[in-house]
């Protein structure tokens, strides 16, 4: 099976095969010194990983952070650090250690994780943006509308019917025969570039079926929910008739805009086109996608949101202060 790693036309298999044995991720094709990008990947992640880790530190330490929004906030960061995880370490071990094959099981796991923490950034955009909406159109019944025990119930409903959709898909596919082919071109167990290897000996229809549900459900939808939000988010601003009223209001919304715009712009662009864009160009795009948005967010609360910046400082404050107590005591 080792010779496989070098040779992945050999996976090729005539005769169907229920639940293969492993799977082969071709990856990139014919690229030279990619071993640069995936020490560029394996640094991103590093940072995405301390300033994620810091975020949520800040808002657990925080009790001015526990309020409804920063519910939400958490969420979009812990989804952040597990979808980079679910990703990044494996495809580091996948493409600079040579191991590609993944075994069947592996595979499935694989995909349940990454397709979950990636709908649920989504989820989570989609949340901020009820929140930025409420706040902005009905500020005097914002904190009646948007309390704990509703912004729990949000973020509850969203996992659940995340794992829900997601784990549809993975299921699908276990009904599956695979043949002719057990290379996927991409570079982890996606989704579409995994069922089509079952195309020609298996009916693959309610894959397709899943395959355009899952994206209007967890991206498509929530983007037009977002886009909607802030027609009338700026529509209650032009009501609004003091400049210095309006430009505080604004300020509120901008780190989110930034968030969503990373988010959503990349992912739209490369599932609108994939049709036209070449593998590697697609491989690359979406695996930027799935590690650049986790590294700038905690970048972009930092410096966009003025809570959350006072609140940081106070605790590196505070931090600062403790160590300077301890060596007076020591001596």
């Amino acid at each position: 099976m080792s010779n496989l790693t070098s040779d992945p036309n050999q996976t090729e298999n005539t005769d169907p095969i229920i639940r293969p044995p492993y799977f082969f991720i071709s990856g990139f094709i014919d690229i030279p010194h990619m071993e640069y990008y995936y020490i560029f990947l394996c640094f991103v992640y590093i940072i995405s990983l301390v300033g994620n880790t810091f975020v949520m530190m800040v808002i657990y330490m925080d009790n001015s952070l526990h309020s409804p929004k920063y519910i939400a906030v958490f969420n979009l960061v812990f989804a952040d650090v597990c979808g980079s995880t679910a990703m990044v370490p494996k495809l580091l071990d996948t493409f600079l250690f040579s191991r590609q094959l993944i075994s069947y099981d592996h595979c499935l796991t694989s995909l349940f994780f990454i397709f979950l923490f990636l709908t649920m950034q989504s989820f989570n955009l989609t949340i901020l943006s009820y929140d930025r909406l409420v706040a902005i159109c009905c500020p005097l019944r914002y904190h009646m509308i948007v309390t704990h025990r509703s912004m729990f119930q949000l973020t509850g409903a969203a996992w659940a019917f995340a794992v829900f959709m997601v784990l549809l898909a993975v299921c699908l596919i276990t009904r599956l025969s695979f043949c002719r082919s057990l290379v996927i071109n991409s570079y982890f167990c996606d989704h579409g570039p995994l069922f089509r290897l079952a195309a020609p000996c298996s009916d693959v229809v309610p894959n397709i079926v899943i395959s355009y549900l899952n994206p209007s459900l967890m991206l498509y939808f929530p983007m037009v929910f977002i886009i909607s939000s802030y027609i009338c988010i700026t529509h209650a601003l032009f009501t609004i008739t003091l400049p210095q009223d309006r430009v505080r209001a604004l300020k509120t919304c901008t780190s989110h805009l930034i968030l969503v715009a990373i988010f959503y712009l990349p992912v739209n662009f490369t599932y609108f086109l994939h049709s036209i864009i070449p593998t590697n160009a697609r491989i690359i795009n979406l695996s930027l996608t799935s590690v650049l948005p986790p590294m700038l967010n905690p970048i972009i609360y930092v410096l966009k949101t003025e809570e959350f910046k006072e609140s940081a400082k106070k605790l590196l404050s505070k931090r600062r202060a403790q160590r300077a107590v301890v060596p007076i005591q020591s001596t």
